[in-house]
């Protein structure tokens, strides 16, 4: 019998892997984007990489400020959060052309939010035939490039597709 080895995901899946703080509020404050996952900075949001993807390329787009739910956002921060999540889409379409995208919002525990104090959409990609039998026998999810050159590809493509106004450069 042949194994594939997926060691990242037990630290998940125990919860034993817990950051102190909120990481959608320290990860931005560190100058260390390519070691937090960091793709994207925009105005009031960012996007950054989901460290226990349910896919290849999935996304995190997070308001900057600390709220647990959408409805606590004015209305600016709400539209500036969707463009963020509209771009993200336009760059996984140009790196990674998937053929779908799951998107959605975890409001509360019970409704599947692993950081529930601060809102974040998430941006899974899909393609035809990427479900397999792994997850349904073995609970596990091949995830078929490293994260960090994912990461890399989507920071590239940012800048190529969104590059930040004169002067103002992205860490």
């Amino acid at each position: 019998m042949e194994r594939i080895w997926a060691p990242w995901r037990i630290d998940y899946i125990l919860g034993k892997e817990k950051e102190p703080g909120c990481i959608f509020c320290t990860k931005p404050l560190e100058n260390n984007d390519v070691e937090n996952l960091m793709v994207h900075r925009a105005d009031r949001a960012f996007t950054m990489m989901n460290k226990y993807p349910y896919n290849n390329g999935h996304l995190l787009v997070v308001p900057f400020r600390h709220v647990g739910d959408i409805c606590e956002l004015d209305p600016e921060e709400n539209s500036l959060l969707v463009q963020e999540v509209c771009r993200a889409l336009h760059v996984l379409r140009a790196v990674m052309k998937p053929e779908g995208f799951n998107i959605g919002i975890n409001l509360g525990r019970v409704a599947g939010a692993g950081i529930e104090e601060h809102v974040h959409y998430h941006i899974v990609p899909r393609w035809n035939g990427d479900t397999n039998i792994m997850p349904v026998l073995a609970d596990i999810k091949v995830i078929p490039e490293h994260l960090s050159l994912t990461c890399r590809k989507l920071q590239d493509a940012f800048m190529e597709l969104f590059p930040p106004p004169a002067g103002k450069e992205s860490p």
